[in-house]
């Protein structure tokens, strides 16, 4: 070190005085030094030579050999320049002692130049193994020895694989592709040098998998500085370099920078911190190391507190998060003071938030949010005011008031309270919801316009908040008015116009869709749902025709401007005096079609269903009934207060913004490629959903797909044309290229509200028709008309037997019948070809293969079932067994869909709000709420995958294989030609669901090839649905969320809790404008699912509500006392889905205890002999081998016993047991 200072200070001087050198060294370093510097002193002009001691340099002994030639020749050149200022002499050789350095020869001086006597050779090397090269010199003195690589010296010290042996020889340890090449030998000393021949180092590498030679190392870091992971891999061929993050995300590219050294990360953030792993791949493998980067930041708060206003008594959270490394810890204080992690009252959760529960005035004042690590304390303050608690109380009562028809009236309501409370308006147990009838002002206000006298009645102002809530009635009374209307002069030329108009639609519909093949995916679907029922076509027919009246009275009445409209379009009340409107609703036929139900044969409605659904509520006859209109819970949202849709009107919408087109609404939120597998419940809960929903509800369509006005098809136009709503295609869709607009036509209108009374003295909102029996009751089995059932029963001989059609040979089992009435062939698009269409209790059964297995499965249930109790009791006739099993499979679909299907869909939550039974309730209406089958009940299409998995009996893919959804629509023949049923039942049970998230909706199965066919424009479920909800007059999300006590929507914000995705808000607000437009079905799919079930808030209170009527209104429901005995309802309650499957399955030999629940074959299947079965011998009549008659037993009909010998007393407590209201002495 102290050379290396010296020499460092000689530089100096020489460069900046080329003069003088001063050199002052230990003997042993004196010659090196100067030979190394020989041409640098030979250019100074004074050199001044010194050795350690201070003595001259002649006094050395100097042996003047080959070492010291140089200080000869350099003495001898300053002697010929007169600079001669030394003087140096020989000691040795004792030939040379005494002369002069200065005088001696070449010669004399014995040198002798370098010469090789060793040349190195070619050699080859393998990677990683160790090559010597020799090469051996002779020379005076003694040569050294130096290696050249590829022209370049080598580096000996820097390489440590490197190392010369004395003799010469070049030794590389570890070799690596990098040595090959050419290596020379050159042999130096001061009398010159030699180089031998060029040696060629052959490298050859066999393959190698990558092995590191630096790996990552755990580095830590302060944010926003820059740092570098290094990573080097070897191996053959050599190995690319690759990096990833820990947590599978992907790099920033921006900032993560990959070298051939390591990564280098810039500007590092918070979100660097973690693991980062290189791998290093060829073809022979891959290895990888991970290295973590320990970010270290000073807090920073994610979440601020925001200042916060509450009711006394109430709980109110300060949410304050904060993010650094180390993780900073949240403290509170208020004025100053510290707050403990807990105080029974205050407490600071383990997220930072703190809570504080039942806020009282004391609780008022600052607090103080601290985010505290070593790097530093972040603080933010927040104030927090505690309001007094006020219950609604009414400021202004509604009063009881009367209107003339036609004429609007305000009706105030006004009230406070703390918080503010919200008003809402009921008529008859109805939600009012904001439509062209009805405006609710934000003070309370109801505003109803064009009054008629449906609108007479008691309605009822309902203020509530979080404290409790407040009602006030009124009583509105409509008055007619005397005289003639400006509409009465047009009825008679209206309705012969309408009837002409309909009817002729009607007619060239029906010859469009029955006398060709379909052409197009619309009338595919319009044939397979045209109604067949006689009455439930003249029952449609008559709403047409009533509705087409009115619209063509109101157009003659505009032409003729005699009635004042006050800027509105929708005037009907004053349209039409109330003889003429009767008028019109017995021409039309609406007043001939109202149904009138005979309840008379009390032995049979006490014992059995009507097939229709009738007489089921004897107090109310028609509640749940067949072809009767949908129930509302909030009143229809109608553009203009009658039958217009939103958003098709004149009208602005809430906040001025329109509506957006249904298909848009689907491209932009309901439409995905990706479909993320549920990890709990099979695809059965989807079909189960589906097949149950054909049991509920079917929404009776249009009878006419063309113009009322003048017959033109709705699959060629694109107005809002009755009975035509078009589903508009967006110009930037690129379904626009092929047509501008989606087939679709209305629903067809029940006359007046589907009220049985005779007299239609008044307009009322449009309602649509269900043509299904609303309970649960296996209609989609046996149908919901008497004329549905006797096509549908075997009446060949008395057995109760459902008609069977082919048998599917492999099992011996019958398929279902075929068709014989219209529509009769089902059609393969991808093929052209004709096949027969099945005959079952629903009409959709052909829709799609898998719900074609499910009613095939429960069509062989009831003949099973019934050929069973046929050998119990040989003495019941066809009628009995019929009903009886008709009775047991409608039992076993409720215990299915209430004890197994329903608590995966509401989970605990749900079954909870459900409650336990209680009892049947006369005063519940069991009919399907309008809503609930139009949205909400369609929130199985969320799960429905869009592949239809096919199964062998090991769970394998059968050879013809599985069936993208689209090929599975209208293809009944691929159960005969492709396997059967199993293959379709197992792939139900055997393949998870799809699991609905909310920005993963609906299949682009079901979006874009719906009911596909060549050179047609497909439809799309979620724009139908959409368009669907505003035909019916779906009011919008938000008036529901007040249905079902949610917080009331302001902004789109306000969404947060029901929907957390801030892009799908922004979704929602970029296609809707302002939340009080939002479509009812889309805001359901969106909302996140309450943990443990598959609904979100809204749709759980609507399944809630829905569910509880169905069994709560059902005079029949299996668990109501006495529909059976206690020993069938035990039997009822071992009913399972999978003991169906197992005993009518083809041949289903394996299923799951549970086939909602997913589980893996085979270990998580049983053996169908370990599924309990219901013991249908307690349905036994017997008596020591004699018969009793006991199905006239219930009172008021005549007691009839076929006499037991031996057995009165025991008989006697058998009717004692099941009849305790009858006499004593009949018994």
């Amino acid at each position: 070190r102290n050379l290396m200072v010296i020499l460092t200070r000689i530089y100096t001087l020489i460069f900046n005085n080329k003069k003088l050198l001063l050199i002052k060294l230990p003997d042993i370093k004196l010659k090196t030094y100067i030979r190394m510097n020989f041409d640098l002193l030979s250019s100074l002009s004074t050199v001044v030579i010194l050795a350690c001691m201070p003595r001259r340099l002649d006094s050395n002994a100097l042996v003047c050999d080959c070492d010291l030639m140089w200080l000869g020749e350099l003495m001898q050149g300053y002697a010929r320049n007169g600079q001669t200022q030394a003087a140096a002499t020989c000691e040795y050789p004792r030939s040379l002692q005494g002369r002069s350095i200065a005088s001696l020869t070449v010669e004399e001086f014995n040198c002798e130049s370098p010469r090789i006597t060793f040349e190195p050779q070619d050699v080859e090397v393998t990677s990683g193994n160790t090559v010597y090269f020799t090469c051996r010199a002779e020379g005076n003195p003694k040569p050294k020895i130096i290696w050249i690589h590829n022209n370049h010296l080598l580096d000996l010290e820097d390489d440590t694989r490197l190392n010369l042996f004395d003799d010469g020889t070049l030794m590389i340890r570890n070799t690596r592709e990098s040595d090959q090449g050419e290596y020379q030998c050159m042999a130096r000393n001061s009398a010159g040098e030699v180089k031998t021949q060029n040696a060629m180092l052959r490298y050859s590498n066999p393959p190698a998998k990558p092995s590191f030679i630096i790996q990552p190392q755990d580095t830590e870091v302060l944010i926003g500085t820059n740092t570098t992971l290094e990573c080097m891999a070897t191996g053959h061929p050599h190995p690319h370099v690759t990096w990833t993050r820990g947590s599978g995300e992907a790099l920033d590219e921006s900032r993560h920078l990959a070298t051939s050294g390591g990564l280098y990360l810039q500007n590092v953030t918070l979100q660097d911190h973690g693991q980062f792993t290189c791998h290093a791949n060829n073809n022979q493998g891959s290895v990888q190391a991970t290295a973590n980067i320990i970010v270290q930041a000073p807090p920073q708060f994610t979440i601020i507190p925001k200042d916060q206003v509450v009711l006394e008594g109430h709980t109110v959270e300060f949410l304050c998060e904060a993010e650094g490394n180390p993780p900073p810890i949240i403290a509170w204080t208020k004025a100053g003071i510290s707050m403990t992690m807990s105080d029974c009252l205050h407490t600071v959760l383990s997220s930072g938030t703190l809570r504080i529960d039942h806020a009282a005035h004391h609780d008022q004042g600052q607090y103080e949010c601290q985010a505290v690590s070593p790097l530093g304390v972040k603080k933010a303050s927040v104030q927090l005011t505690v309001k007094p608690k006020a219950l609604p109380v009414f400021t202004q009562l509604p009063q009881d008031a009367s209107v003339e028809v036609g004429k609007n009236i305000n009706i105030p309501c006004h009230v406070q309270g703390e918080p503010q409370p919200i008003i809402t308006w009921n008529k008859a147990g109805v939600q009012i919801t904001e439509s062209g009838k009805f405006h609710v002002s934000g003070e309370g206000m109801l505003t109803i316009y064009d009054a008629g006298q449906a609108d007479q009645g008691r309605y009822e102002c309902v203020a509530r908040n979080s404290f409790g809530l407040v009602t006030a009635n009124m009583f509105l009374t409509v008055v007619a008015i005397q005289g003639r209307q400006a509409g009465d002069d047009f009825v008679e030329s209206s309705i012969l116009d309408a009837l002409q108009r309909v009817d002729s639609a009607i007619n060239s519909t029906r010859r469009h869709l029955f006398s060709q093949k379909p052409r197009t995916p619309s009338d595919l679907l319009a044939r397979f749902r045209y109604p067949h029922d006689p009455f439930t076509v003249e029952t449609a027919r008559a709403g047409e025709i009533f509705e087409h009246t009115l619209l063509l009275i109101q157009e003659h009445v505009k032409q003729r401007l005699t009635v004042d409209l006050e800027g509105r379009e929708f005037r009907y009340n004053d349209l039409v005096s109330p003889h003429y409107l009767s008028l019109i609703a017995n021409l039309s036929g609406c007043t001939a079609h109202r149904q009138v139900p005979n309840c008379s044969d009390m032995c049979f409605h006490q014992k059995y269903r009507a097939q229709d659904g009738t007489c089921n509520n004897l107090q109310h006859p028609m509640w749940g009934a067949s072809l009767t209109a949908f129930e509302r819970i909030l009143k229809p949202a109608y553009e203009n207060g009658f039958n217009l849709p939103r958003g098709v009107g004149l009208h602005a919408l809430s906040g001025g913004y329109s509506l957006p087109p249904p298909r848009l609404v689907s491209t932009e939120m309901a439409a995905t490629a990706t479909v993320t597998p549920d990890h709990q419940y099979t695809h059965m809960l989807m079909q189960w959903g589906q097949f149950l929903d054909h049991d509920l509800d079917h929404t009776v369509p249009a009878l006419s797909t063309s113009r009322f006005s003048d017959g033109q098809s709705c699959s060629s136009v694109c107005t809002n044309d009755p009975p035509c709503f078009p589903i508009i295609i967006p110009d930037t869709d690129p379904r626009g290229i092929r047509a501008p607009c989606m087939f679709f036509v209305r629903s067809s209108p029940v006359c007046g509200s589907g009220m049985t009374s005779l007299v239609m003295n008044s307009v009322y909102a449009r309602e649509q028709i269900n043509q299904l029996t609303a309970y649960i009751d296996a209609s989609n089995v046996y149908g919901s008309s008497e004329r549905e059932s006797q096509i549908l029963r075997d009446y060949s001989e008395p057995r109760g037997l459902l008609r069977t059609g082919l048998l599917w040979v492999p099992s011996g089992k019958p398929l279902l019948p075929f068709s014989a009435g219209p529509p009769t062939e089902c059609t393969r698009s991808e093929q052209g070809s004709r096949s027969p269409c099945f005959l079952a209790g629903d009409h959709r059964a052909n829709e799609q293969l898998a719900l074609t297995a499910m009613h095939t499965l429960w069509f062989r249930e009831h003949n099973r079932v019934a050929t069973e109790l046929s050998a119990l009791n040989p003495h019941w006739d066809g009628d009995t067994l019929y009903h009886e099993a008709r009775k047991i499979v409608g039992a076993q679909l409720q215990h299915i869909t209430y004890s197994h299907w329903l608590p995966k869909i509401l989970g605990e939550p749900g079954m909870k709000m459900l409650q336990n039974y209680q009892g049947y309730n006369p005063n519940v209406n069991a009919g399907i709420i309008n809503s609930f089958a139009t949205a909400a009940f369609r929130f199985g299409h969320t799960l429905i995958n869009p592949i239809l998995y096919r199964l062998n009996d090991t769970f394998g893919e059968i050879p013809e294989g599985h069936l993208p959804l689209h090929k599975a629509f209208f293809s009944p023949s691929r159960i005969i030609e492709e396997g059967g049923i199993d293959p379709l039942l197992r792939g139900l049970f055997g393949v998870a669901a799809k699991l609905r998230v909310p920005s993963q909706l609906l299949s682009l199965e079901l979006t874009e090839k719906l009911f596909s066919t060549a050179h047609s424009v497909a439809l799309d479920l979620a724009a139908i649905n959409i368009q669907r909800g505003r035909d019916h007059g779906i009011p919008p999300y938000t008036d529901f969320r007040v249905f079902c006590n949610l917080t009331s929507v302001e902004n789109f914000e306000d969404l947060q809790n029901e929907i957390k995705d801030s892009e799908i808000r922004q979704k929602l607000k970029k296609l809707y404008g302002t939340p009080g437009n939002i479509d009812f079905w889309p805001a359901l799919m969106a909302e996140d699912l309450i943990p443990g079930t598959r609904v979100g808030p809204t749709l759980m209170c609507l399944f809630v509500t829905q569910f509880q009527r169905l069994r709560d209104g059902d005079r029949f429901w299996y668990e109501n006392p006495g529909v059976f005995t206690p020993a069938q309802l035990t039997q009822l309650k071992q009913a399972s889905l999978a003991r169906v499957l197992c005993d009518n399955g083809d041949n289903i030999q394996q299923v799951q205890a549970d086939v909602f629940v997913k589980a893996q074959y085979p270990q998580d299947y049983l053996s169908c002999s370990e599924i309990p079965r219901v013991d249908l011998r307690v349905w036994q009549d017997c008596c020591e081998g004699q018969l009793f008659n006991l199905h006239r037993i219930l009172y008021p009909c005549s007691l009839e016993i076929w006499e037991c010998p031996g057995r009165v007393r025991e008989l006697s407590l058998v009717i004692q047991y099941n009849l305790p209201h009858l006499p004593y002495h009949l018994l």
